[in-house]
C-alpha cells in the first residue's frame, strides 16, 4: 500500500511538470489575449449582478444632480419597455451654465460652489466673449476652484477685477457678498464693481438687440438706485459710473417738460445729475422761471456752491427757509438765458470688457446745458449763504442740545415760517380761539402749550412776542416797547392783529392815550383791582379816540384788561408827566378826576392817589375834592332796575362833552410826545458830556434814581424812616422809588435789588450782580 502511494503521487507530479512545460511555450501574445477575454468576462458578471439587483427598485431612478445648475436634461431615467426590464441608461448631458455663459434672471436664484445666490442678476458660465473680444470679466465660471472660506470686506481684487482671473479666496468673498444680498455696506467696492459689470453688459450689449434683455432695463434700473444708496456716499468712482448708466437707462427717452415732473432724490456728487440738466435746459428753451423746489435741487446738488453745517444739521428747516427766501427774492423765479453748449452725454464704461466698443453718446436735441452758466449759481450761492446764516443760532442750539430741537427754546431761533406742523397747528388752534377777541391766560400757560422746557430769558421772550407778531397775534404787556416781562403765573392778553400793523406804537398819539391810561388805572386801582364801573368809563374813552388807528384802540383795549388787576404805578409814570406844560397838566387833573367821580362813589384810597397825582402834576391837591364833586355831579344817576349794566350812563350831549375833553387831554399829550422827538437828535449831539455820565447809570435809571441806588448800597440795612429822608432829598416817593429800582432790578438782574418792608434790607444776590 506504500507503493501505491508512492506511485499515484509521482502520477500526479509527472502530469503538473508536463502542464508546466505546455503553458511556458504558450506564447505571450496568447496570454494577452486571455487576459483581456477574463476581464471582458468578468466585466459582464458584474452587469448582470447589478441588473438582477435593480429589478427590486421602482420603475424610474434618478440620478441626483444639481437642480440649479442644470436643467431637466441632467436626469437619467430607467425607461422599462413593454414589460421587459431595460438593460441600459441615457447618460445625462452637462449643464447649460458649463457651457456658453447666460444671464439669470433677477427672479431665479442660482448656486456656484454650494453657494446659493438668490437675486440673480449676474452671467454664469464655462465661456462668454466680451464686447472687446476678451473673456468677460462679470462671468462667473463654475469650473473655476473657490475657497472654503473668505471676507467680502477685506480687499482682494485689483483695479479691473475678472472673476476669472482673481483668487479662489477673492471668488468665496465674492459669492458671499452676492448670496448676502449685495446691500452691505461695508463690503469692498471691488466685488461691487465686478457685480456692475454684469449689468453694465446686460443693459449696454444685451438689450441692443435682445428683446428679452431690454424688458430687464427697469430692474436693473432700480437695482443701480438701490446699490447707489448704499455706495455712492463711500465711492466716488462707483457714484459717477453708476449714475452715467442709470441717465443712459433712464433717459433713453424722456418728457419735454421734464421740469414739471416731480423732483427725485438725488446724492452730491461730482456733477449736476443728468435730471436736473436736462430740466433746466428745457427751463431756459422754453424761457420759463426756475420753480423754487427745482432751484433747491440745483442748489443742493451742484459741486460749484458751498454749503455750511446749519444746510445738513438743519437740513429740512434748510429747506423751508431756502424755499421761503427765494420767492421773496424772485417772485415766481429767476429766467435763464438760453446759452450756446448743447447738452449730451458721452458714456465711459467701467468694465474693461466694453473698452475698445463704440462710442455710446446721447444727444437731447437743442436743450443747451446750464451748468456752464455762472450767474444763476452765483445767485443760489448767495441766496444759500443767507439761508444759512439765517439759521445759524439755531444749528449751534441743536449742536449743544440735539434733544431739545423740536423745544420752544429751540424753535425761537428760527422763522416761524419754518416751525414744525405740530407747533403751527397748535398756533392756528390757539388764532380760532381768539377770533377776533382776546385770550386772558397765565404766561406760563402759554409756554407750556408750545413746548417751553423752561422759563425764558427776556432775549427769548422778545422771540415768542416777535413770533407771535409775524403770525398776526398780538400780546400785552408790550415787552416789544419797554413792557417788563411777565412773570409765569401772571396774565397775558393776546388779541388778533394786522399783518404789518406796526408803526402806530411810536406815535405820540398813541403814547399819549396809552399814558393817559396807565395814570387812570393807578388812580383807580384799589382792594385789587380796578372797578369794574371805572373800566367801562375807560372803554367808552378809548372807543371816542376815533383819531387814533384801529391797530391802536385794539392795543389799548387790551392794555387795559392787565391795568385791571396789574396797574402801572405813578412812579413809572411821573418821568412822562413832567415835562408837560400847566395846561397839559391840568387838562390830565381833570381827567382823572372825572374818571375817580364817573361811578358816584369816590372811596378814600383813590382821594389819596389823586392828591398824590396832583402833586405829582404842580396843582394845588385842595384842588382834588372840587374836580371831583364837579365831575361826579356831570353823571347821571344809575338805575337801580338795571343791575347787569354799568353804575352809570352816558347820554350824547355827554358822549361828546367827554370825546371833546379825551381828544383836548390827546392833543395836549401829543404835543408834547412830538416835542420831545424833535428834540432828540439835537439833545444828542449837543449834550455828549452828558451822554458819558448817561453810561454810568445804574440798571438803565435816571440820574436821580441811580442817586437813590448808589446810596441805598452802600449799606445792607435800611430802616423806612431813614430812606423816607434819602427819597425826600432826592425828591422821590419812597415806595414809587423802591418799586421802579426793584422792576429795572428784574430786567437787568432777574432778581430784586431790595426786601422786606421794614427795615429795609439790601438783596445780596442783587449786590453781586450788579455793576457800580
Amino acid at each position: 500500500m506504500a507503493r501505491r502511494k508512492s506511485g499515484g503521487g509521482g502520477a500526479l507530479g509527472i502530469v503538473a511538470l508536463v502542464a508546466l512545460g505546455l503553458l511556458a511555450s504558450i506564447p505571450k501574445d496568447v496570454w494577452v489575449g486571455i487576459g483581456v477575454i477574463a476581464a471582458l468576462g468578468f466585466i459582464g458578471y458584474v452587469l448582470s449582478r447589478i441588473g438582477k439587483s435593480g429589478n427590486t427598485s421602482t420603475p424610474e431612478a434618478t440620478l441626483s444632480v444639481n437642480p440649479l445648475l442644470a436643467s431637466g436634461d441632467g436626469i437619467c431615467v430607467h425607461e422599462p419597455e413593454s414589460g421587459i426590464r431595460p438593460s441600459g441608461y441615457r447618460i445625462p448631458p452637462a449643464p447649460n451654465e458649463y457651457g456658453a455663459g447666460k444671464w439669470i434672471p433677477a427672479s431665479h436664484p442660482v448656486e456656484v460652489a454650494g453657494v446659493r445666490i438668490p437675486g440673480g442678476m449676474v452671467y454664469v458660465g464655462s465661456s462668454l466673449r466680451a464686447a472687446s473680444g476678451a473673456d468677460e470679466p462679470c462671468l462667473i465660471d463654475p469650473d473655476k476652484s473657490v475657497a472654503a472660506c473668505s471676507d467680502f470686506t477685506v480687499r482682494q481684487t485689483p483695479y479691473w477685477p475678472s472673476y476669472s482671473q482673481i483668487t479662489p479666496s477673492a471668488r468665496r468673498a465674492y459669492l458671499n457678498w452676492l448670496a448676502d444680498g449685495r446691500r452691505n455696506p461695508s463690503a469692498d467696492i471691488g466685488y461691487v464693481f465686478l457685480f456692475f459689470y454684469g449689468l453694465e453688459r446686460r443693459a449696454l450689449v444685451d438689450a441692443s438687440n435682445d428683446k428679452a434683455a431690454e424688458l430687464d432695463l427697469p430692474a436693473i434700473a432700480q437695482e443701480i438706485r438701490e446699490l447707489l444708496e448704499v455706495y455712492g456716499p463711500t465711492s466716488g468712482s462707483f457714484r459717477s459710473y453708476a449714475s452715467n448708466l442709470l441717465n443712459t437707462i433712464e433717459f433713453a427717452n424722456y418728457p419735454s417738460k421734464l421740469y414739471a415732473e416731480p423732483i427725485p432724490l438725488f446724492t452730491r456728487g461730482y456733477e449736476l445729475p443728468l435730471h436736473l440738466r436736462i430740466a433746466l435746459g428745457q427751463v431756459a428753451t422754453d424761457g420759463v422761471a426756475v420753480a423754487p423746489r427745482l432751484a433747491l435741487a440745483w442748489a443742493r446738488c451742484a459741486p460749484e456752491i458751498g454749503f455750511r453745517t446749519p444746510a445738513s444739521r438743519c437740513a429740512e428747516e434748510f429747506d423751508k427757509l431756502f424755499v421761503e427766501r427765494y420767492l421773496q427774492t424772485y417772485g415766481d423765479g429767476f429766467v435763464l438765458p438760453k446759452n450756446k453748449t448743447q447738452l449730451k452725454l458721452v458714456y465711459n464704461p467701467a468694465s474693461a470688457g466694453l473698452r475698445g466698443t463704440p462710442e455710446i453718446k446721447m444727444t437731447f436735441g437743442d436743450v443747451p446745458d446750464v451748468t456752464v452758466l455762472t450767474g444763476p449759481q452765483k445767485k443760489l450761492q448767495s441766496l444759500v449763504n443767507a439761508v444759512c446764516k439765517e439759521l445759524d443760532a439755531y444749528s449751534r442750539f441743536v449742536g449743544k442740545n440735539p434733544d431739545l430741537r423740536a423745544s420752544l427754546e429751540g424753535l425761537l431761533q428760527l422763522p416761524v415760517s419754518v416751525w414744525p406742523e405740530g407747533v403751527q397747528k397748535a398756533f392756528q388752534e390757539l388764532k380760532a380761539r381768539m377770533g377776533s377777541g382776546t385770550v386772558v391766560l397765565a404766561f406760563q400757560d402759554l409756554l407750556s402749550g408750545l413746548g417751553a422746557t423752561a422759563f425764558p430769558t427776556k432775549e427769548k421772550v422778545l422771540s415768542l412776542v416777535r413770533a407771535l407778531e409775524s403770525l398776526n397775534i398780538g400780546m400785552e404787556p408790550d415787552v416789544l416797547f419797554g413792557a417788563k416781562s411777565p412773570k409765569p403765573e401772571e396774565k397775558v392778553v393776546l388779541f388778533a392783529i394786522e399783518q404789518g400793523a406796526r408803526s402806530y406804537r411810536k406815535t405820540p398819539e398813541y403814547q399819549a392815550a396809552l399814558l393817559t391810561i396807565d395814570i387812570s388805572c393807578a388812580v383807580a386801582y384799589s382792594n385789587g383791582q380796578v372797578p369794574e364801573a371805572k373800566l367801562s368809563y375807560l372803554r367808552s374813552q378809548i372807543r371816542l379816540w376815533t383819531h387814533l388807528e384801529p391797530e391802536g384802540l385794539r392795543r389799548l383795549s387790551a392794555h387795559l384788561r392787565i391795568l385791571a388787576v396789574k396797574p402801572v404805578s405813578l412812579a413809572v409814570c411821573k418821568r412822562k408827566l413832567e415835562p408837560l406844560a400847566p395846561s397839559a397838566k391840568e387838562t390830565v387833573a381833570t381827567f382823572v378826576a372825572k374818571l375817580v367821580g364817573s361811578d358816584g362813589a369816590v372811596s378814600r384810597d383813590e382821594i389819596q392817589m389823586l392828591e398824590k397825582v396832583y402833586k405829582i402834576l404842580g396843582i394845588e391837591q385842595k384842588q382834588v375834592l372840587t374836580d371831583v364833586h364837579s365831575a361826579a355831579a356831570g353823571n347821571a344817576p344809575a338805575s337801580r332796575a338795571d343791575a347787569g349794566q354799568p353804575a352809570f350812563t352816558l347820554d350824547a350831549a355827554r358822549i361828546a362833552a367827554l370825546q371833546k375833553d379825551s381828544e383836548k387831554v390827546s392833543a395836549l399829550l401829543s404835543s408834547i410826545f412830538k416835542e420831545e422827538q424833535a428834540l432828540e437828535p439835537a439833545s444828542v449831539a449837543e449834550t455828549e458830556p452828558e451822554d458819558a455820565a448817561v453810561e454810568m447809570r445804574l440798571l438803565g435809571l435816571d440820574n436821580t434814581h441811580t442817586a437813590f441806588v448808589r446810596v441805598l448800597l452802600s449799606r445792607p440795612q435800611w430802616s423806612r424812616e431813614e430812606l423816607l429822608d434819602v427819597a425826600s432829598d432826592l425828591d422821590l416817593m419812597l415806595d414809587g422809588a423802591l418799586e421802579q429800582v426793584n422792576e429795572a432790578s428784574f430786567e437787568y438782574l432777574d432778581v430784586a435789588l431790595t426786601e422786606y418792608d421794614d427795615p429795609i434790607k439790601v438783596n445780596r444776590e442783587a449786590l453781586e450782580k450788579i455793576e457800580i
